[in-house]
């Protein structure tokens, strides 16, 4: 697929199956995170990848900060089930390095650019993917659940497969209403 068509194209895909991007496909999704733009070189990025069992992992580690909270029944098995809307599922961790000319703001954009740069290279191989997130990424179960420190951040949820269907046309926007020129 065209780099410019790619871009201009892109859609998320929620109804994913198996298989999942493995081996070569797998690495270039990771290499293209790894792309990301990085001031200092600081390599702010973590990917923690859940399959098979790891996607049951996930769902305990949601679940238990749902069940922390007292959250109604609902609310939990909404968390319970969310990891295996996807075979996949890569957790983008901002990890964030103090450094006196780059903010930990600028460090989470970047990890934030791997998560895009990744959606890009499952697509581009025949895959497709969405990244996901919610408030439960801030929870302080699912901090320590990822060993995350101070500044550091889960930036997202990119929940990767194999489409079950094609994605909806882009919607036209008019580019003069997000423009302008000084």
């Amino acid at each position: 697929m065209d780099a410019l068509e790619l871009l201009l194209n892109r859609r998320s895909v929620a109804k994913l199956e198996a298989p999942a991007p493995e081996g070569k496909a797998l690495e270039n999704i990771i290499r293209a995170g790894l792309r990301a733009p990085d001031h200092a070189n600081l390599t702010p990025w973590r990917f923690v990848i859940a399959q098979g069992r790891g996607l049951q992992k996930l769902s305990d580690i949601l679940v238990k900060a749902a069940l922390a909270e007292n959250s109604e029944e609902a609310v939990v098995t909404k968390l319970k089930n969310a990891p295996f809307r996807a075979p996949m599922v890569i957790t983008v961790i901002a990890k964030v390095t103090p450094h006196e000319k780059v903010p930990a703001l600028e460090q989470h954009l970047s990890a934030g650019c791997a998560v895009q740069a990744m959606q890009m290279a499952a697509v581009a191989q025949g895959y497709q993917g969405i990244w996901r997130s919610g408030n439960w990424m801030f929870h302080a179960d699912v901090r320590a659940a990822f060993g995350l420190e101070g500044e550091d951040e889960i930036v997202g949820f990119l929940y990767l497969g194999t489409p079950t269907s094609t994605p909806m046309k882009a919607p036209e926007r008019e580019l003069s209403q997000f423009v302008e020129y000084l």
